[in-house]
């Protein structure tokens, strides 16, 4: 294995790895760093100063404050320009600028960019560094993610200005999704779906798109005997300002959670996660229901959960929190597509469930036996082992091979 420079450029500060793209990302760079010189570029917004492990593991780092945008301006992106909104959301002069300097100052074998939203960072490597690998890490199949919430959204009349915002989206995202795997070298995604997904848009070539899962550190999750716990019946965990997120917890809070309390008036119920949407607000009068808000750790609720549950309408790619919860040996009731990318079975490593009451009776079940949620606690535990960050950060190896 050659030792190369890789400059990874990241929508967010992987640290701390509390969730989704932070997590892969800090596992990402924390796999590479022992065999190549990692360079990182990443947007901050600046919560902490704390950069944890990674001034160690990256031969340099540059941070950049998160642009700020104002509705209106939003608005004149919106119908000035063709480009989907995520392209927009983190565009930034001091950025570019940084890029510049960053690709003049390292012979960067390869460039890797994580997630969409800086897609056109592209642009700006093939001029500055034109002898760069492009690798991009499309996180999720950005336009399969929009096309469901736009189908979840307008059955919906209080939704429909959502559902709206979604139908222009989807058109604009499948050009400029499809323009970002074919200027890339390389293409990573984190499922078999998404893979199809992404070479099912115009001029992709399904070839150079590779399946590299999400991945966690499995020995971080893994119950110990002075584990800590807070304990909940239920428990959910996510960015709570993330669509996919607040439209699962809303459709739990209304279809699934008084089914719940009818059979155990006593039932409580833990949302853990950052920035709670607004969306959320009229939830923290439900009696039972807990909204956490910012958390250090998220472990503790995790292990101390009776069910964890994962009722998603929308989304794509696949969702970290499934794998966390195997890793602790948690009993998980999900919806098809809260589970969808990994390869597990109903009635072995988890109940899944999409109907209201079937979702319902399936948590009940669990609260009421200990003995199956022990049962399902082994089988998540085994599979959870494949999805460790040691035994997947080794496959981007394939993806910095020139092509021959």
């Amino acid at each position: 294995m050659s030792r190369r420079t890789i400059l990874i450029v990241t929508p967010q500060l992987p640290y701390p790895p509390h969730q989704g793209t932070s997590l892969r990302n800090f596992n990402i760079i924390r796999g590479l760093a022992n065999n190549h010189d990692v360079v990182l570029l990443s947007f901050d917004e600046g919560d902490s100063m704390d950069r944890g492990p990674l001034p160690q593991w990256c031969r340099d780092m540059v941070t950049v404050p998160v642009p700020r945008r104002t509705v209106g301006k939003r608005l004149r992106q919106l119908v000035t320009t063709r480009r989907p909104d995520m392209a927009h959301r983190l565009y930034d002069a001091d950025f570019n600028t940084d890029l510049t300097r960053l690709l003049r100052d390292n012979q960067c074998d390869v460039v890797q960019i994580e997630g969409i939203e800086l897609a056109r960072a592209i642009e700006i490597v093939r001029q500055e560094s034109p002898g760069s690998r492009i690798v991009f890490d499309d996180h999720n199949a950005e336009t399969a993610l929009q096309r469901r919430a736009y189908e979840t959204d307008r059955a919906h009349p209080k939704r429909w200005i959502a559902a709206a915002y979604s139908r222009v989206q989807i058109g604009r995202l499948a050009r400029f999704e499809a323009w970002a795997c074919r200027e890339a070298d390389a293409v990573a995604v984190v499922s078999d779906a998404d893979k199809w997904a992404v070479a099912s848009l115009h001029g992709v070539d399904a070839s150079k798109v590779t399946v590299i899962p999400n991945c966690i550190d499995t020995s971080r999750f893994r119950p110990k005997p002075d584990q800590p716990t807070i304990p909940f019946d239920i428990v959910f965990t996510g960015k709570m300002d993330y669509r996919p997120n607040i439209d699962a917890v809303l459709w739990f809070a209304d279809a699934i959670w008084p089914r719940i309390r009818a059979a155990k008036p006593d039932a409580t119920w833990a949302i853990v996660g950052q920035k709670p949407h607004a969306r959320l607000d009229r939830l923290r009068r439900l009696d039972g229901v807990t909204i956490t808000g910012w958390v250090d750790q998220v472990e503790p609720y995790i292990h101390g959960a009776g069910v964890f549950v994962m009722p998603f309408r929308m989304g794509s790619g696949t969702r970290l929190k499934l794998i966390e919860a195997f890793a602790t040996g948690k009993a998980v009731v999900s919806t098809s597509i809260g589970c969808e990318g990994y390869g597990v079975r109903d009635g072995v490593e988890l109940c899944i469930a999409d109907a209201p009451v079937d979702f319902a009776a399936q948590v009940l079940a669990l609260l009421d036996s200990a003995e199956k949620r022990t049962q399902f606690s082994h089988a998540a535990q085994t599979f959870a082992q494949q999805y460790d960050w040691r035994v997947i950060v080794p496959r981007f190896e394939t993806l910095y091979q020139p092509a021959s």
